[in-house]
């Protein structure tokens, strides 16, 4: 009978024998496996924890000991532990989320999948638990190695280690990787720490030794053990990276050796006092295309065939792509242009440019405050930095972009990949703040490409300019066909359409340009003239959209970004400035946090499908809503219907 099902919550671990919890390791590992092949999600890190999770649970009382997951991609065995086995739809509207989420459950915590802040959130709980007289519970962090590359985990540990009078489990799930290979100074001490042949063969040989005297030996290596790291640390000095910090240090553990995990998450919740569990484990364990995909370990997959691994459906050409072989090419004409990412080679398309100029590219882990103050000064010393990283993780950094970047007129460009409505990956992962937060820099010029075309274009001008940051943001997925100009105005706003009358100005802002002119196209049908224009530099706005807007009757702008603080607000704001009176409708998304759904359920959640956009400008052009005419067939998939206008 298989194990799994019977699992209904984290107690009934407690039943199991050792051969069992084995057993069900397996199980998970093949469930993962059929499951993550049919939806995507991730995979490699979750493969990576099955023996750690199932150790962890067994040995805590979740939801009284708090599990704290940092970013909690690997949180999916958690989920199967916790009583949600129901992968069906998950990252799907109605299905489980791809990251923990307190609705789903009561074991879930912290939702924000923004990475190195799970101690900062376990040093509050920890310390709220001992100030309301709950201190006999646990709060277990599991964080990755990676992860210790950003400034908040070090912040964290300093005011961890200035009480030790509380119960907090810290958890290094180590496996040598992020995305891909962790880097940085941390990542080589780790490392070393990892493969030194004299620690793992004197670690080895004692706890064989031990364990030859039954309970009592094993007993007898658990406490000796602590002491040993004196010696050993001759050889490696694994505990030296704490000691400073005053907290506890045990392992480095094998993360698939089940009985030893269980050993040594006993000892830590006995210690009493804040303690560092350092875990080895292998992203992609168990599953053979995963460790072979030398990339990543399969960190995120779409839909996969579960046997070889290889993906199921194309989606054609991506905005990554087209980005990454941009600037390649702006890089071989020149030489001051250098790339810098936070953790994220591969995912934010560097890849090509570092394989062509290995010396031009600087990955600083997941650090985008220190990116950012570091492109600054990259910029002082004459060259012109390309900053990418997801349009999500840029507010971790924008106190850097405002007093580094931009109170010193640094010539600095920043690529936010992923911008806009994400999708499956839930509200955490939508880059929709990015055009709110950035265009508040001053003398910041941000650009967003409707089309590859567009983009290559963009990111040319971008890094001409040496004395104000740039900004190109560009959505998830792929790239739609271009769409050409039928002219370009003298300061590089592109008319996309014009209509007979100049009733409706509509500004589609980035890849909205072709749903501005799909809505231009059922206006039309309904005898409304609509021009459609792309900024393409959407801050500052250009006086030929001052002056366009002076001749229309009204202007729509459509953005994939939040409403609130958005491009339209401030060509409404240019627009009263400029004397300019012509009515303006601000079209985006909610201020809202946004569940994980397709990009498409979430767009017509909004409101932001052609046929409602249009039926509302015909309301407010016509001031009436009549029965469509039976010759307007552009206009028959519209919720109300509308007739032509005489």
């Amino acid at each position: 009978m298989p194990i799994l099902p019977s699992i209904t919550g984290p107690r009934d671990l407690d039943r199991l024998s050792p051969a069992e919890l084995t057993e069900l390791a397996v199980e998970i590992r093949a469930f993962l496996v059929e499951n993550v092949a049919r939806t995507g999600g991730h995979l490699g890190p979750n493969l990576g924890v099955v023996e750690l999770t199932i150790a962890l649970h067994r040995t805590f009382s979740s939801p009284d000991d708090p599990f704290i997951f940092d970013t909690g991609h690997q949180s999916y065995v958690h989920k199967l532990l916790t009583g949600r086995q129901d992968f069906s739809q998950l990252r799907s509207r109605g299905g489980l989320a791809g990251y923990p989420q307190r609705s789903e459950s009561a074991h879930d915590v912290v939702e924000s999948s923004h990475a190195s802040s799970s101690l900062s959130w376990a040093d509050g709980i920890s310390r709220a638990l001992t100030a309301t007289g709950r201190a006999d519970r646990h709060v277990v962090a599991v964080v990755g190695d990676g992860a210790l590359t950003g400034g908040m985990t070090w912040e964290a540990l300093n005011n961890i280690s200035d009480d030790n009078q509380r119960n907090l489990v810290i958890v290094v799930n180590d496996n040598g990787r992020s995305y891909a290979p962790t880097i940085g100074g941390m990542s080589r001490y780790l490392n070393r720490m990892r493969t030194a042949a004299t620690y793992r063969d004197l670690h080895r040989k004692s706890d064989r030794l031990f364990r030859a005297f039954g309970p009592f030996g094993r007993a007898v290596f658990r406490g000796v053990r602590g002491g040993t790291h004196g010696f050993l640390s001759r050889f490696v000095n694994n505990a030296a990276l704490y000691s400073n910090l005053d907290i506890k240090y045990l392992g480095p553990v094998d993360g698939h050796d089940l009985p030893t995990l269980m050993e040594t998450m006993e000892l830590a919740k006995s210690y009493g006092a804040p303690v560092i569990v350092h875990v080895i484990t292998e992203k992609g364990r168990g599953y053979q295309p995963a460790l072979d995909d030398e990339a990543d370990q399969f960190h995120a997959v779409g839909r996969i065939d579960p046997k070889t691994g290889g993906a199921l459906a194309s989606s054609g050409r991506g905005w990554t792509d087209v980005f990454a072989d941009a600037l390649v090419e702006v890089g071989s004409r020149d030489p001051k242009v250098i790339a810098i990412t936070a953790a994220m080679l591969r995912p934010t398309g560097l890849a090509p440019f570092a394989e062509r100029f290995p010396d031009r590219v600087y990955d600083v882990g997941i650090a985008e405050q220190h990116a950012v103050a570091a492109s600054a000064g990259f910029a002082f010393g004459g060259l012109h930095p390309v900053v990418a990283m997801y349009a999500t993780f840029m507010g971790r950094s924008f106190d850097q972009v405002l007093m580094d970047v931009g109170l010193h007129g640094a010539g600095v460009t920043f690529v936010l990949d992923r911008a806009g409505v994400t999708g499956p990956d839930g509200p955490s992962h939508h880059g929709i703040w990015d055009l709110a937060l950035m265009q508040i820099v001053p003398h910041v010029r941000i650009a967003a490409p409707r089309d590859g075309a567009r983009l290559q274009e963009v990111l040319d001008e971008a890094v001409a300019v040496d004395d104000a940051p740039t900004v190109i943001r560009f959505p998830k997925g792929s790239v739609a066909a271009d769409i050409p100009a039928v002219e370009r105005l003298h300061d590089g706003v592109d008319v996309l359409s014009r209509g007979e009358s100049e009733d409706v100005l509509l500004i589609g802002i980035g890849p909205f340009a072709a749903l501005a002119m799909d809505v231009s196209e059922r206006l039309r049908a309904q005898g409304i003239g609509a021009t459609v224009i792309d900024p393409r530099w959407v801050v500052p706005v250009q006086q030929s959209v001052i002056a366009m807007a002076a001749r229309h009757r009204l202007v729509i702008t459509l953005e994939d970004g939040i409403r609130v603080g958005g491009i339209g607000t401030r060509v409404r704001q240019v627009l009263r400035e400029a004397g300019v009176d012509t009515a303006v409708d601000e079209l985006g998304l909610p201020d809202e946090y946004i569940a994980h759904a397709s990009r498409d359920e979430i767009l017509a959640d909004a409101g932001l499908t052609a046929s409602k956009i249009a039926q509302d400008v015909v309301s407010q052009v016509l001031g009436t809503r009549i029965p469509v005419a039976r010759n307007a067939p552009e206009a028959a998939d519209m919720e109300t219907p509308v007739h032509h206008r005489h």
